[in-house]
Order: C-alpha cells, then sequence, then structure tokens
C-alpha cells in the first residue's frame, strides 16, 4: 500500500501480489533437485515508470538450485545473501564420477526461472567384452575408476593388457588382452626297463602301454609320435631309447622317453675238445643254446654228447674228450673192416710189390713228413705191400689178414706187379689215382677242392691251419 505522496512522486508501475505456495519438486533426470516456491503472480498496469524491486519482501526470485551429485556456484549482484535473486548467475558442476549434461551456467530472469537445465550423469563405459578361454573381474563394473583384471584359463596364458580401468572420457585404458596356449602338453612314458633274452635268442620280444598324455589347455592332443622300434618289437641285446612326442592344437610340443635293456644270459665260452670242435646253435653260449661235442676223422667222442646253458649261466654236464678211434681187424670182411671207417675218415691205399720199391719208399717218406695235414684232413693210410705169402696189410699198428687183404685188392682193382695209390673218400668211393708217387701239396689241394665238407671248410675256416 502506497501512500498519496508516493503515488504522486512514482511513474506508472505493475504492481505484483504474490500468494506463495511453498513446495518441493524434484525433476526426473534433471540432475539437480530444487525446494521451488510457486508463486502465483497478478499484474495490475499502473503508469509506466521504472520498475522498483523490493528484495525485501521478495529476497528469493528464482527456485534455490540443488544440483544432485554436483555444486552450483552463484554470483548475485546483491551480494552473497541473495544467491536467487534477480539476474543471479550460477555456474554448474558435477562431481567426480559424474559428467554435466546441459548448461553450465543459468541466469535468474525476470520470468523467475533460471535461463536453462542442467543434471549430472554418472559416467558409465561400454560394458567390456566377453575374454575368449579367460574371465575377468571388475572392483565397480562399468562405472568411472572401476578396475577389471583379466585371467586365462588354465593352461593359457594372458597376452596384453592385465587390467583396463574405465577413464573420465568413458572409454577404458589399454586394450582387450587375448588367452593364448603357450604351455606344452604333459607327458608322461612308461618307466625304464630290463628284459631277460628268450631262450636260445639273443633277442626279447617287448610290449609296453603307450605313454599318458594330457593338455593343460583345451585338452585336445593333435598327434603323438614314436622314435624307436614299436611296442611288441623283438628288440636285441643292448640298450634300446624310445622317444615320444606330443602336440596340441597350438603346435606345443612335449616329450618323454624312457630305455629298455635287453640282456642275455651267457653260461662260460665252452672250448673245443682236443681232436675235436663245438657245434653250437644261437650265439654258442646264451641261455638255451645247445652244444654239441664232436670229433675230428678218426676219433671217438667218450662222454656226454650235448651239453645246455641253463638260466644260471651253467653248463648241464661235463665235457667229453676225443679219443683215437678203435680200429677192429679182428672183422670177417673188407666190407666190415670199410664199415669202421665210414662217414669218419678217408682212406689213402698205398699198393707196391715189395717193401724195397723205390715208388714206395718215396711215397710213405713224404707221408710220414705230412701226418699233421693228413690227420688234419681226417685221411688214414692203408698198406698193401709184396707177394704172399710174405704179403703185408697193415693199418698203423695194426695187421691185416691174408683175406681181408685179398678182398681189399678186389674191391679196388689193385694188381700186386705195380706201384698204386688209391684215395677214398668217406663213403669208401674211389675218387682218384695216382701210379707215381703224389706229393702231399697235390694230394691236400684235391682233397680241400672236392673232398671237404661244408662243415670241415667251416671249421678249417674257423680255427685255420693248425699245421703251420
Amino acid at each position: 500500500i502506497r501512500g498519496p505522496s508516493m503515488a504522486q512522486e512514482a511513474a506508472p508501475v505493475l504492481l505484483v501480489f504474490l500468494t506463495r505456495l511453498a513446495s518441493c519438486t524434484w525433476h526426473e533426470g534433471s540432475g539437480y533437485y530444487a525446494e521451488s516456491q510457486a508463486n502465483e503472480v497478478h499484474m495490475v498496469e499502473e503508469p509506466a515508470g521504472e520498475p522498483a524491486l523490493d528484495y525485501r519482501r521478495v529476497p528469493q526470485w528464482c527456485a534455490t538450485l540443488n544440483v544432485y551429485r554436483g555444486e552450483a556456484t552463484c554470483y548475485s549482484p546483491r551480494g552473497s545473501a541473495y544467491r536467487s535473486s534477480l539476474g543471479t548467475r550460477c555456474e554448474l558442476s558435477c562431481a567426480r564420477g559424474y559428467r554435466l549434461v546441459g548448461r553450465s551456467a543459468v541466469q535468474c530472469l525476470p520470468s523467475r526461472h533460471w535461463s536453462g537445465m542442467a543434471y549430472c550423469r554418472q559416467i558409465r563405459c561400454p560394458v567390456l567384452p566377453g575374454l575368449l578361454r579367460g574371465s575377468y573381474a571388475c572392483s565397480a563394473g562399468v562405472q568411472m575408476d572401476s578396475r577389471c583384471d583379466y585371467t586365462c584359463l588354465p593352461g593359457y596364458q594372458l597376452e596384453g593388457d592385465r587390467s583396463r580401468t574405465c577413464m573420465e572420457d568413458g572409454r577404458w585404458s589399454g586394450s582387450e588382452p587375448v588367452c593364448v596356449d603357450v604351455e606344452p602338453p604333459k607327458i608322461r612314458c612308461p618307466d625304464s626297463r630290463e628284459r631277460i633274452a628268450e631262450p636260445g635268442k639273443l633277442t626279447a620280444t617287448v610290449y609296453w602301454d603307450p605313454p599318458r598324455v594330457k593338455d593343460s589347455a583345451d585338452g585336445i592332443i593333435k598327434r603323438v609320435t614314436l622314435r624307436g622300434p614299436e611296442p611288441g618289437s623283438e628288440l636285441a641285446e643292448g640298450e634300446h631309447v624310445i622317444r615320444y612326442t606330443a602336440h596340441d592344437q597350438a603346435y606345443n610340443r612335449a616329450s618323454c622317453k624312457f630305455s629298455i635293456r635287453v640282456q642275455v644270459r651267457r653260461c662260460p665260452v665252452l672250448k673245443p675238445p682236443q681232436h675235436g670242435y663245438l657245434s653250437c646253435t644261437s650265439a654258442g653260449n646264451n641261455y638255451g643254446a645247445t652244444c654239441e661235442y664232436l670229433c675230428d676223422g678218426g676219433y671217438e667222442r667218450q662222454g656226454t654228447p650235448l651239453r645246455v646253458c641253463q638260466s644260471s649261466q651253467q653248463w648241464t654236464g661235463s665235457q667229453p674228450l676225443c679219443t683215437p678211434m678203435q680200429i677192429n681187424t679182428e672183422v670177417n670182411s673188407a666190407a666190415s673192416l670199410l664199415d669202421q671207417f665210414y662217414e669218419k675218415r678217408r682212406l689213402l691205399v698205398v699198393s707196391a710189390p715189395d717193401p724195397a720199391n723205390r715208388y714206395y719208399k718215396m711215397q710213405i717218406s713224404m707221408l710220414q713228413q705230412a701226418t699233421c695235414g693228413l690227420d688234419l684232413r681226417h685221411v688214414t693210410i692203408v698198406e698193401l705191400v709184396g707177394q704172399p705169402p710174405h704179403e703185408v696189410g697193415r693199418i698203423r699198428e695194426h695187421q691185416l689178414s691174408a683175406g681181408i687183404i685179398e678182398e681189399l685188392r678186389q674191391f679196388l682193382h689193385l694188381t700186386r706187379s705195380h706201384f698204386n695209390v688209391v684215395l677214398l673218400d668217406k663213403s669208401g668211393t674211389d675218387r682218384e689215382r695216382y701210379i707215381l708217387p703224389v706229393s702231399p701239396d697235390e694230394l691236400f689241394d684235391f682233397i680241400d677242392t672236392y673232398l671237404l665238407s661244408q662243415q670241415e671248410t667251416a671249421q678249417r675256416a674257423q680255427s685255420g691251419d693248425t699245421c703251420e
């Protein structure tokens, strides 16, 4: 209410009658909360003039600004006591972790409204994609400053950033890592072992289980290769190394190896008997080997013919002897006499008209000097010398009867009038004849070329010429 004096002095003004209705309003999504006062404005037209605002009557022109998760810094032309008076300017800002959406500064207008609106929106980064063969854990989801740590499944290794942080610009720091399979598969071979060679053999058939293979990543083994013999192989004496190599899908590989030692149990090496030799199976002294004692032609075995190497590495039986064969001249026929030499000895029959025959003397002299070579080739000398009734027939110191001498001459077609030499093989067959004395070298060359058996040849090659 104005007095007459004031009405006369002042120019026409608008009289504003305010009815205050107090209320609190939350602007959804606005970002700030305001305790507002809804004012009903009634305007009465008075004579025009300069407006005069009575701040004592209207101290709060616009609604008070309260920015949710933020702050309003206001400057009023009336001073700090008038934070929402007409013309007040407020600068808006948000707390850390929030971004201002809207105007950064507003002004209180004569319309009793602020010149704009703004609110604080939480800063959020996009959801991180899932990690193949791994995972991540975040400290505060997708909010700012949230840290996400990456881990890989067992068997995989992380390559790249181990953690990422949600930054103020709404982006994640770093880049997305990957989980790679760098760990080789785990492989375990069978234990090393030793096997005894089978009886009568120098080998052992060995079986083993395949290696145990496991991949620590995806569990898939691409291939397993073997270097060495296959299971079930027959392995020779000695040590054998078997190596397996496993490859996973990422081409990582791992290897393992084990060894198999094949042992041959052996008995002491047997020595051949004097005037004899051995014929053995397998290696001759290994477990299960059998050795047969054989005597040279003209010698007979006395004792155990066979000996076997046992698993205890000892031989059965004892060593036999080779003794000179006993020639029985008290037989009824020449055939019975010759049977004693069948497959044992060769016979060299020397026939002469009388002991003074020069060819005879020369032949006997040469043969006496070659006794070793004759014995080595299993040759026995039979002498038929002279004329009946003083005719002499002998084999070494054994004398032959007149009937046996006559049968031998008829069997071999030997006359008493000339010097003759006849060579018989071990089966009693006439193989070569000489009408003149034959030298030992010529005789031995013929025997070595045509009459030696394979066994004799092998024995000669093994033992050499014992006469040298």
